[in-house]
């Protein structure tokens, strides 16, 4: 199963704003961004508050938009490629039938029902099994979820450490309006697609149809 294991620190400078990769670590003096805010590399620095976006090409704010949501979900070209294939032979826009795929992947679910601190974790729990669907066991982070169907964490991790802290944790944090949580259950259902409005608003994905429809 491939996945980026670089620094994600980097891939938040690289963008110029906070993905919340690292979860509860963004929000702390600790972030990579607050300290370095720049682009990496030897001309980050000095690129810095030039209006490098407003000297973009048409091309480069497709790119950037289309790595930003690879980034963001923690999905490499080829997937992602695939997935907007599958947007595409949907009704409707293209566009949002995207984001939509990406937002009923499984890992993306337990993270936005509060069962994660970010998208990583999330997907570690899954590819470790911890999380039934519909009553079966299942370690693909990538299944895409519908409507009705049910997350639950399964029965011999509730004794884990983690699992046992998991209700307090996860009352701490906001769950998707789209998705119905019970925290002392640690079970969760999905109610419905997400509208346009309850997905982050720094995906621009007529950006990224425009990268693919070149």
């Amino acid at each position: 199963m491939a996945r980026y294991i670089g620094p994600v620190c980097k891939l938040c400078r690289r963008e110029g704003f906070k993905m919340f990769l690292k979860g509860e670590r963004c929000f702390t003096p600790k972030c990579a961004f607050e300290r370095r805010g720049f682009a990496p590399g030897e001309h980050g620095r000095a690129n810095a508050g030039r209006g490098g976006s407003e000297r973009m090409s048409d091309y480069a704010r497709q790119l950037r938009a289309k790595q930003t949501a690879r980034r963001t979900y923690g999905i490499l070209e080829r997937q992602f490629r695939r997935y907007f294939n599958v947007a595409l032979k949907k009704r409707g826009l293209t566009g949002l039938n995207l984001l939509q795929t990406l937002e009923l992947r499984l890992d993306n679910v337990v993270f936005r029902m509060g069962f994660a601190e970010n998208r990583a974790q999330a997907r570690q729990l899954v590819t470790h099994g911890h999380f039934l669907v519909n009553g079966r066991r299942t370690d693909v982070p990538s299944m895409l979820l519908k409507p009705g169907d049910k997350i639950e964490v399964r029965e011999g991790s509730r004794t884990k450490p983690f699992f046992k802290e998991l209700p307090d944790y996860a009352e701490k944090r906001n769950c998707a309006m789209w998705l119905e949580r019970d925290v002392r259950n640690l079970s969760g259902r999905v109610l419905r697609l997400p509208e346009r409005a309850e997905i982050d608003g720094n995906l621009n994905e007529q950006l990224i149809v425009e990268y693919y429809s070149r």
